[in-house]
């Protein structure tokens, strides 16, 4: 397909010939529209192993083939694209001879046609034509991070209020501690848009130069680049060659996250051959500086990941996005002294906002994974985007799986053949793994050939032993029609991201419906009688594909591998009196850009873009939203960046009811129920709230020190860590200034103030609120006035009234009479009526 520039370039030509009344002016004076014409004549990748194949059977013979079909075809073969483009040319010079029109695109692969700038008389004349099925009026798309900006409401809402995409985020510089980046990605060029990227003068970082990251590799918009590997490298595990000296990504975790927070705009996303929108990040005109510390080989280490975070903090980064998380629990007397959130607590004194992955350890309570009340610790949710690949068995009985892949051909139904009745009598019959189709030489091509090949997804697929992409090779060099993989039954709570293949197919994820296929499949085979041979493959199916998006999805939704609160306060899994996630935001089925040499997901490898799911994918989400809220209110302080994006936040899904949340790693949607504050925090994430928060809770430095004095044996720990001493002054951390109340132990009585501050026009507030179950509940005042820049003080009393050890939870809201909402989540985990005696 021709680029885009080049299109533009085609579009401003013509517009200077219709001002110059040249070849084009017959053009404007019709009324002119582009259609989608699609061609009879089927596309490359329908024609591809069919021409293989016949290759092979007819040796060195030259296959004479219709003038209108390719002859010498293989993905990406400039040959053929020329030579279908010359097809396409021809076609219309013969329809539309003499007349003007403008070709802008042919399209080659997915489908045979080309879009055109014609007439409405001239598009008539088109769909005359026995050679064209189909003449469609171009329409307008939404863009399918791809569909996040747009689920998140940031067109219409967030960046409509900082003037748009194209100043979204502009000055704020993002820190990503990650795997580095790969600089060649459209996502990071700074000459894309036709104003300038300026240059931050708070910032003073450097980019490495080497071998693999050359000169050049920085720019406007990727403004800093190092790689920190000191540790790695004296345990004698770093390959230099393997793991790139330098801050080039070969994961492609790096280049995934930076894209999500601060991508360019409007990249568009093409995996497998595949279309499938534009990308954005969601602070799309914030500068990127990278900080690599963690490998694709290892992982990384505590210490290369803190001298990254000090070096980011020296550089001038405004926020520091980790989408990385300890192996273990701290050890020690609280989690909160460990070196990385200790480093971050020197960040967050220096004005960074920190942002943290909460973890993939979900959905047990107590599993988080990041622990501390100066990093904002984001979970993941589900969007509203899904693409549902099916496959439609002979007996009228559909079976749902995943697979960003084509459909089978036409209407017609296609035989079923599974890889394990197809072997070649010189195959490894006692092969267990044959099944899993990925040696083409095992298989018989003549009974595979334009039909279905049955695959086995086995558990060496999860362990990338066998690979998907290895099974679609076979499948096309036998010439088959499509492939279809059954879940192996021993594969449980294995959740299957979709997976991009150039060629129909589709993966059953459920070990229960892969039965219900088979059992068809067997039930339609016919054999011998005395030799029990199969004589004939009965079962037929055919396969819808997966390439288009569906959004009638419920969302969003807490997926299951999201981390939980309650926040563990030490190794004894302890409660701490600190909310975590603080929210949730976007990461289940995240499009974003890929590293050209990441191995991080094997299905992606070689693609520009990549679907990934985790907490990972949700932290740069946030990270990015916060660099508006940072763009707008210069002056925020990080806990007050962090408490607009708490007190916004939505609690209910885009149908309106409760936002739920998925509690087992099998049949997640089945088992869920509505979601709490320790599984989702405040909320999910409301971008464009945020930047109009209302009221915020402030916190310093001073009081998260105070808050680790007061921990028990704490003060020497502190002087380390720190070089301060405790002073007499201690807090907990239910009466840190938060915009959450959390009580691990309530006795009896506790009293717990917050201190709001306006940043809005002068506003009267109204409160309300709900208790947690056991507990009674009163806020005073519970209406008063506040002026710009004002502070008021809020008491909140807490009574138990029951003697419970599980968990209640409960709600206070502010409610402004010019429109703002402030909502604070309650949650009392142990209640206790009265006194108890340790013993």
């Amino acid at each position: 397909m021709e680029s885009f520039y080049g299109l533009q370039l085609v579009l401003v030509l013509c517009l200077g010939m219709f001002m110059g009344f040249t070849e084009c002016e017959d053009i404007a004076d019709a009324v002119t529209a582009v259609y989608i014409v699609t061609l009879r004549q089927a596309p490359a990748s329908h024609y591809y192993d069919e021409l293989r194949a016949m290759a092979r059977n007819n040796g060195s013979k030259q296959t004479r083939l219709d003038l209108d079909t390719p002859r010498n075809i293989s993905r990406g073969d400039r040959h053929y694209i020329s030579y279908i483009a010359r097809v396409h040319d021809s076609l219309l010079r013969r329809v539309l001879r003499g007349e003007r029109y403008l070709k802008l695109y042919s399209y080659h692969y997915l489908i045979n046609g080309f879009s055109v700038l014609v007439t409405t008389q001239q598009a008539e004349k088109l769909s005359k034509r026995k050679e064209v099925a189909n003449v469609v009026l171009d329409f307008s798309v939404r863009t399918a991070t791809t569909h996040t900006p747009q689920f998140l409401g940031l067109p219409q809402g967030a960046w409509a209020q900082q003037g748009g995409y194209k100043s979204a985020g502009e000055g704020v510089v993002i820190g990503f501690i990650d795997t580095g980046i790969d600089p060649t990605h459209p996502s990071f060029a700074d000459g894309l848009s036709e104003s300038p990227y300026p240059v931050p003068e708070h910032f003073s970082g450097i980019c490495e130069v080497t071998r693999d990251f050359p000169s050049g590799s920085c720019n406007r918009k990727l403004i800093g680049a190092r790689h920190f590997a000191a540790s790695a490298i004296t345990r004698g595990i770093f390959n230099a060659s393997q793991d790139y000296a330098s801050p080039f990504d070969g994961d492609g975790h790096g280049t995934h996250t930076a894209s999500i927070a601060a991508g360019n705009h409007g990249i568009p996303v093409v995996v497998a051959g595949h279309h499938f929108g534009n990308a954005s990040g969601m602070a799309p005109r914030s500068h990127i500086a990278v900080y690599k510390a963690l490998y694709k080989s290892f992982g990384g280490f505590a210490a290369d990941v803190v001298a990254a975070i000090d070096q980011a903090a020296q550089d001038g980064v405004d926020i520091i996005s980790l989408s990385i998380t300890p192996n273990r629990r701290p050890p020690g007397i609280a989690t909160f002294f460990n070196p990385i959130d200790m480093a971050l607590l020197s960040a967050v004194k220096a004005g960074i906002f920190v942002v943290q992955a909460a973890g993939n350890t979900g959905p047990s309570p107590k599993s988080m994974s990041s622990f501390s009340p100066w990093i904002f610790t984001v979970g993941a949710a589900t969007h509203d985007r899904v693409y549902s690949n099916s496959i439609v068995l002979g007996n009228n009985v559909t079976i749902f799986g995943v697979g960003l892949a084509p459909g089978t051909d036409g209407d017609g139904m296609y035989k079923l053949v599974s890889a394990v009745h197809a072997l070649n009598d010189t195959a490894a019959v006692n092969d267990m793994y044959v099944g899993e189709c990925q040696d083409a030489t095992n298989l018989n091509q003549d009974l595979v050939r334009g039909n279905l090949l049955i695959c086995s997804y086995s558990i060496r697929f999860v362990l990338g032993l066998s690979t998907v992409n290895q099974a679609l090779r076979t499948a096309r060099n036998l010439g088959a029609a499509g492939i279809v993989f059954c879940m192996d039954p021993f594969v449980i709570g294995f959740q299957l991201n979709p997976i991009p293949m150039r060629f129909p197919g589709v993966i059953i994820p459920s070990p229960v419906d892969s039965k219900i296929l088979l059992q068809y499949y067997n039930s339609s085979l016919e054999r011998e009688v005395l030799t029990k041979k199969i004589v004939k493959f009965g079962a037929l199916a055919c396969i819808s594909g997966g390439l288009k998006a569906n959004y009638s999805y419920s969302a969003p939704k807490i997926m299951y591998y999201s981390a939980r609160g309650p926040d563990p306060e030490d190794s004894f899994l302890d409660d701490a009196d600190i909310l975590k996630p603080n929210l949730v935001a976007p990461g289940n089925f995240i499009w974003a850009a890929w590293s050209s040499l990441g191995t991080d997901s094997v299905e992606f490898q070689g693609e520009d873009f990549a679907m990934m799911s985790g907490t990972s994918m949700a932290a740069p989400h946030v990270a990015g939203l916060a660099a508006l809220i940072k763009q707008k209110f210069l002056t925020f302080s990080p806990s007050a960046i962090g408490s607009a994006l708490s007190t916004t936040a939505s609690l209910y899904d885009k149908n309106g009811g409760p936002i739920m949340a998925q509690r087992a790693y099998t049949n997640p949607d089945i088992n869920q129920s509505p979601a709490t504050p320790f599984d989702m925090g405040n909320g999910f994430v409301n971008a464009t709230a945020a930047l109009d928060p209302g009221l915020i809770f402030d916190s310093s430095y001073d009081d998260y020190m105070s808050f680790l004095c007061g921990i028990n044996g704490s003060a020497p720990v502190v002087l380390n860590y720190t070089g301060q001493s405790c002073g007499v002054s201690t807090v907990s951390g239910t009466d840190l200034n938060l915009p959450s109340i959390t009580i691990a132990k309530l006795i009896q009585t506790r009293v717990v103030q917050r201190t709001v501050t306006n940043v809005a026009s002068n506003e009267t507030y109204s409160v309300g609120w709900s208790a947690p179950y056991g507990v009674f509940l009163k806020v005073t005042p519970n209406r008063f006035s506040i002026a710009t820049g004002e502070r008021m003080v809020l008491t909140v009393s807490l009574n138990a009234t029951m003697n419970s050890t599980v968990a209640s939870y409960g709600r206070i809201g502010l409610f402004g009479h010019r429109g703002h909402v402030v909502r604070i989540p309650v949650s009392v985990i142990v209640k206790m009526s009265y006194n108890t005696t340790n013993s």
